[in-house]
């Protein structure tokens, strides 16, 4: 869903910096091949995790959920030199389709799959992160905040991804509806944690930027 009018959409993307050309390919064949095109990052959000990642210069990046790889490759981009960037994701039928674009750039080397449940792998991870972004079923997303935790840094940052969830979360609320019913809890979590500090961005289907204090 987006927010904004499409003439307005249109042209913060003209004003944004452009989309890099292999990330146009990644963009184009995903729109080509994979049956829900629309969990991809896309050109301007891809420019925004970019940046922010530029800005960290997060030495390890922890995403959960790689989908067709995009949203990995655009947080790789500002990774510091020797860093690491380990991807979580369930559906092995994408492993190779991230694989080919991860070693066409020049972060092949440094990205590393894991194919699984992200609840199972993560506490295997013997690392701490820097920088995590959470794009995954959104069910979970109390369950990843809980299990992250403990692998942040102060000043750590972690980004959450369709935390508007189409405007459903300001509309009544299903009793079936599982997904809303966990993202209310979660932007209730982040907000009110202690150790974080939160805004929540009205960027496409909406992302939050989380901030371990110092």
């Amino acid at each position: 869903m987006d927010f904004l009018p499409d003439k307005i959409n249109d042209y913060v993307e003209t004003h944004s910096q452009a989309e890099p050309h292999l990330l146009q390919q990644l963009n184009r064949e995903t729109w080509q091949k994979q049956l829900q095109p629309r969990m991809i990052s896309g050109h301007f959000q891809g420019r925004v995790l970019s940046m922010i990642s530029k800005l960290i210069q997060p030495k390890n990046i922890l995403e959960i959920g790689t989908y067709t790889g995009y949203s990995a490759l655009c947080l790789a981009e500002g990774m510091a030199k020797n860093g690491e960037l380990h991807t979580i994701d369930i559906n092995e039928e994408l492993f190779d389709f991230q694989r080919k674009y991860f070693d066409k750039s020049s972060f092949g080397k440094q990205i590393f799959q894991h194919l699984g449940n992200a609840l199972e792998i993560i506490p295997k991870l013997e690392k701490s992160f820097d920088l995590v972004f959470i794009d995954a079923d959104k069910s979970n997303y109390p369950n990843y905040l809980e299990i992250i935790l403990s692998k942040l840094k102060k000043g750590s940052v972690i980004l959450s991804d369709n935390v508007l969830w189409s405007g459903k979360v300001i509309e009544p609320l299903k009793n079936d509806d599982v997904d809303t019913k966990a993202l209310l809890l979660y932007n209730k979590l982040l907000n009110e944690h202690e150790n974080l500090e939160t805004v929540l961005l009205p960027i496409r289907d909406g992302l939050t930027i989380s901030r371990v204090r110092e």
